[in-house]
């Protein structure tokens, strides 16, 4: 069965990095190796692709956890590990290198974070946040043989953050944490769902400049997740919603502080999105118009 595994893993991984156009190939790698059965749990598995109602698998194969589909961790609550198209897209646009830190908010049981271990490499750091002790306690326990991994089970909405060159996360939120903003060293990119709960929003990559209030941002693609506690606005929401409806891909910055101007496009407290560039603009990946659910 390992050898079977590790057939589909290959075929996996390069399928969903050709369908997201990634251009590292550490990333193809990381997909290869991190096998997505040793966090999913005991099979038969239930699957989903984005918005629809979940599938049973008919057995323990393992190949029917490597397609570009959700795998419910508990499907009462739609706890999901996430579709790996999209992660894929992500993590290439925000480019973790070998040695860097990375903060990861909303663990689930590991997978994601295994595949950014693999990223940071032997030299780097992961610290992990989980609130939800169940899901933590599978984390902690597959990821035990990670060296540089450290599993913290609670909110990664806290003042003690270690400083970090990303920070990637996996809940939606209304707004950009003040924590996570702050644990950025310079050059350092958040990417997180502007998504709160019910809400399709867009993966938001912001970079921190060397100095300044005016950020580069952009929107990766869209996607919605379950929401990340303690982020969550219903009003912001559905201001969210009528936002993304008018579009999403001329968002060029995050201003912090200042009034909105004419080029606000969306304003929230004690920051807004600009489709004016920040001074400094980083140059990156063209944003995808395809939805996608995690």
């Amino acid at each position: 069965m390992e050898d079977r595994s590790e057939k589909y893993r290959a075929f996996y991984a390069q399928l969903m990095c050709a369908a997201a156009k990634v251009t590292d190939p550490r990333i193809e790698q990381a997909f290869r190796t991190v096998r997505r059965e040793s966090f999913a749990g005991p099979g038969p598995w239930s699957i989903a692709c984005g918005g629809h109602p979940y599938v049973v698998t008919p057995d323990d194969d393992p190949a029917f956890l490597y397609q570009n589909t959700l795998l419910a961790l508990d499907p009462a609550r739609g706890l999901n590990i996430g579709m790996p198209g999209g992660h894929a897209y992500w993590l290439n646009g925000c480019a973790v290198k070998e040695g860097e830190t990375v903060l990861q908010i909303g663990a689930g049981t590991g997978y994601y974070t295994a595949i950014l271990a693999e990223l940071a490499g032997p030299s780097g750091r992961v610290y992990a946040y989980e609130i939800d002790e169940g899901l933590a306690a599978r984390a902690r326990e597959n990821l035990k043989d990670i060296a540089t991994v450290e599993l913290r089970g609670h909110s990664g909405i806290a003042s003690d953050l270690p400083d970090a060159d990303v920070i990637y996360v996996c809940a939606g939120a209304a707004q950009p944490a003040t924590e996570w903003l702050e644990a950025l060293r310079p050059g350092g990119r958040l990417v997180f769902p502007l998504a709160p709960e019910g809400v399709h929003g867009g993966m938001l990559m912001i970079t921190r400049p060397a100095q300044g209030a005016i950020w580069p941002a952009k929107f990766l693609s869209r996607a919605q997740f379950i929401g990340c506690a303690g982020l969550q606005d219903a009003d912001a929401g559905r201001r969210l919603a009528e936002a993304f409806a008018k579009g999403w891909d001329s968002v060029q910055s995050l201003r912090r502080g200042a009034t909105p101007d004419a080029t606000c496009w969306f304003a929230g407290n004690g920051w807004w999105l600009s489709t004016a560039p920040a001074p400094a603009p980083v140059v990156g990946i063209p944003p995808r118009a395809d939805l996608t659910q995690a």
